[in-house]
């Protein structure tokens, strides 16, 4: 059994098991957190699409660690202008373990 959940804006593909990392959640390592914003869920073939949201199902899942992502870097430069610059960025992630789907 797997569903498709709005987490922090992103929809994600939960299954029991999984680990994935969303955009930063409040709440410490270790907490349990649930998600009820349930877009579909499937099990087994079975189908169930919400408008817009499934009713009465909820993700359980447990922060695992927060962390960063790997570092992007954005250069812009237009030629014969002189104009050179450079950005880092570094998202927060938190890392969260999918425990049932209920």
């Amino acid at each position: 059994m797997y569903a498709i959940v709005e987490i922090a804006g992103q929809q994600f593909k939960a299954e029991a098991g999984k680990k994935l990392y969303v955009h930063r959640l409040e709440g410490n390592a270790g907490d349990a957190i649930s998600f009820d914003r349930v877009l579909l869920t499937d099990d087994n073939g079975s189908v169930n699409v919400g408008t817009p949201l499934v009713s009465g199902v909820k993700v359980n899942a447990k922060i695992l660690s927060h962390l960063k992502d790997d570092k992007v870097t954005i250069y812009k430069k237009k030629r014969r202008k002189t104009y050179e610059k450079t950005q880092g960025h570094r998202q927060s992630l938190t890392q969260i373990a999918i425990e049932s789907i209920a």
